[in-house]
Parts: structure tokens; sequence; C-alpha cells
């Protein structure tokens, strides 16, 4: 960011302007206000970077990670080429169990898109490995985990700075139906009121715009009180909390560091678009970072769906960023199928929103697409799907010996051949 408020382009500026197939002068200015940012950390060696914000391609995120209850680090190596395969633009490494320093560097070595993490989980859990509760979590432990992650090359990292004394109290005085589902704002909580201080991410800004700004780390600032159930869409916890991320984005901001914003969780639909102006215009047009939203409670098995749609909505109304949402989501730990179910879902939620936006590429594809159906050309067809091994599995099982004459959906009447020979003068009664 000081590269471009300097009016500097950076190679990633270039690389960002070649992707988005703008001018690298678009991107840098864009940067310089803080309305995009590109996930960079100078120790992240082999990242081919992108640019998350205004005006950008919409991209989504895959979460990966291990929990006590499913450790294995094969698996999660295999989640790393799953999502990569099914085309996420970033991922962050959630693990709670086994060697986080080995599986986070794993994923750094394996991934080449932007890594991020969420520092507190690792803080947290060692105080409890200790036998200790905890608020015995020192704020010099909270700040070490982040910069052990930044050292090792973490792109951008989720910090829970809007969990305040103010925006607890908000959450005593409403009551809410399902609480806290954030585990960075669960810990956070716990830490405020039984210690009786203001969080230290908040109270210690400075400290912490002073190791992002070091390692070129981008501040993901997350919403450690979003709603975890359609009932508490749009409450005064929420809304609290936001309110200080916003300030805190003006403040990175001044002091040269990158910010994103992370947003709701669980929102009806006819919440969604209200939800992204209020964080536009709170935050100042900062990138937002959606988790779904997720737009109904009831899709266990299918949340991936709920939260395309949520999605979908979000991004058409402004939303940079789509943490994806697999068909597991509430039910355990997501399998390496979970994980390319939850990148698809969350693809065609952005490409569907790029669409409308008016995106070239994304019209462009569609184009392909539609040339290559009224073609009958499968082999196209089936490349340009947004998965095109799902397509062509499909393909194989539904229609054997695809042919000129069209799929088992309609044989020898489908729609397109007829009226292509009709067109031509060719009368297809004789066939009929």
């Amino acid at each position: 960011m000081e590269a471009a408020l300097a009016g500097k382009v950076t190679d990633e500026m270039r690389l960002v302007a070649e992707k988005e197939q703008r001018a690298a002068e678009d991107i840098r200015e864009l940067v310089a206000s803080g309305r995009v940012v590109i996930p960079a950390n100078r120790n992240h060696v082999n990242l081919d970077a992108e640019g998350i914000g205004q005006s950008l391609r919409v991209k989504v995120n895959a979460n990966i990670g291990t929990s006590p209850l499913a450790c294995d680090p094969e698996t999660e190596l295999c989640k790393i080429g799953m999502a990569l395969e099914a085309g996420a633009d970033a991922m962050m490494d959630l693990s709670t169990a086994g060697d986080l320093s080995a599986l986070r560097q794993q994923l750094l070595d394996h991934c080449p898109k932007p890594v991020g993490t969420v520092p507190i989980y690792e803080a947290t859990i060692a105080v409890l490995e200790r036998g200790q509760p905890i608020p015995e979590t020192s704020a010099d432990e909270m700040f070490d985990a982040i910069e052990n992650h930044a050292r090792q090359g973490v792109d951008f990292v989720t910090v829970h700075c809007g969990v305040t004394r103010a925006a607890l109290h908000a959450l005593r005085e409403q009551g809410r139906t399902l609480g806290i589902v954030s585990r960075g704002g669960a810990f956070l909580k716990r830490w405020i009121e039984e210690r009786g201080e203001e969080n230290p991410l908040y109270a210690q800004f400075d400290r912490l715009l002073d190791l992002a700004r070091a390692y070129d780390v981008t501040l993901s600032l997350g919403d450690g009180l979003r709603p975890g159930a359609v009932a508490d869409g749009t409450d005064m916890p929420q809304i609290e909390e936001l309110v200080t991320i916003g300030e805190l984005v003006r403040r990175a901001r001044q002091a040269g560091v990158q910010a994103m914003v992370e947003g709701p969780g669980h929102l009806r639909l006819d919440q969604v678009t209200a939800n992204v102006a209020l964080e536009k215009n709170v935050c100042d047009g900062a990138p937002f970072y959606v988790l779904g939203p997720v737009v109904t409670d009831v899709a266990a098995g299918y949340d991936h769906i709920a939260g395309a749609i949520g999605g979908a909505v979000a991004a058409l109304a402004g939303a940079d960023f789509l943490c994806y949402v697999t068909p597991g989501e509430h039910l355990g730990l997501p399998t390496p199928e979970d994980v390319r179910e939850g990148v698809i879902a969350g693809r065609i939620a952005a490409h569907a929103a790029d669409l409308a936006r008016g995106n070239r590429a994304a019209a462009e594809w569609d184009r392909e697409m539609s040339q290559a159906r009224g073609a009958l050309d499968w082999e196209k067809q089936t490349a340009l799907a947004v998965s095109p091994s799902k397509a062509r599995e499909l393909l194989a099982r539904h229609t054997p010996r695809p042919g000129p004459e069209g799929c088992s959906m309609c044989g020898k009447y489908c729609a397109y051949r007829i009226g292509q020979e009709v067109s031509s003068g060719r009368d297809s009664r004789s066939e009929t």
C-alpha cells in the first residue's frame, strides 16, 4: 500500500492488472485508496498474487484444517490439491490440532494462492494444552502468534479486533438465539469477561499495524460477533462490531497497511444487500469478505447451496470475496470431496455476480459455452464447464455416445438441431 501511495506500480499490481484485464495504473490507484487489497507476504515465495476488491473479479476462498477429532496431514494435503484443482483463489488454514506450524508450512509450500490463518487459535490452544484456562493467554502470546504466522509467510490474518467490551455489552443487552459462533470471538469473549480488560487486539492495534507492515501482511478484520442464525442477522452486537472495524480500517490505511473486512454469517435473503451496503458505507469501501452468507438454517447437508445463494446476492451487491461453504458445514470437518463441492458452489455464485456486474471475461466465457452447445460440441462444452471433470462424468453417465443427434435429454428431437435443419432448408419430417 505504501508503494501504491507513492505512485509505484509493483510486480504484484502488474500481475493483478494482467489477470483482470485492467491498466496497471488503475490497480495502483485502487490499492492506494484501500478499496483493493493484494495479500502478498514478502516471505510467501511461490505466490501467484490475486487482487480482491472494487471492480475486480469476485474471488473465492477455501477453508481447510484439522480438528481434535480429525487430524491427518495427508488428508489436508489432499484438500489443498482439491481446492486448487476446483479453482479456489485463496486458502485459509483453520487447524486446531496436530503440529500447527508444520501444517501451515505444508499449505504455504503447496499453495501458490494467497494463504490466510487465524493466529488467535494457536495462541489460545497453547495455553489450554498447558492446562491453563483461556484468560491466562497473555497479550504477548497473542501478538507472538501473529508474528510467527507472518514470519512464516502467511498473506492475510484474521484478527477479531472488533470484539470489544462495548460490543459484548450490546450482546448481553440484546441476547441472541445462537450467541457467538466464531471460535476467535468466543475465545476473546471469555478473555475479556473473565479478566475485565479490553481486547488486546483492539487496545494495542498500533502494535498489530507494526507487525502487518513489517511483513506486508493484509489484515482481515474478523467478525467475531457475526450472526450464526438467521434470527440474529443485522442485530446490535453485529453492528457495534462493524462500527469499530470501520474505525480500524481508517487507522490501517493511515499506517499504510492493507485491510479487508469480514462479514456475516447467517442472514435472511432480504438482509444480504443491506449488509453489503452498510459495510461499504461504514468501512469506506474496504473489500468485503463474506462467510456465505448462509440464507437459511435448515440446509444441513446442502449448506454449500444455501451459501452460494447468499454469496451470489452479496457479490451482486458489491461483496468482493466469498468464503466457501461446504455441504457438511454444520455437521463436521469437510472431506476433500466436500472441499471440491464447496469451491465449485462458491465459484458459480461469484461468476453469476461477475456476469451481472458486467465483467467482460465472464460474459465471454458464457458466450463460448452457448456457442459450443449450439454446435453440439461435447468436448468444448465439458472443457468450458466450471468443473470439467464433473461435466465429463455426467456426460458419460447420461449420454455414453454423444454425437450430432444430441444428448439423452432429447435425442433426435433436440430443439437446436431441428431449428438448424429448418433454417438451412432441410426437412426433418422424414426423420421424425
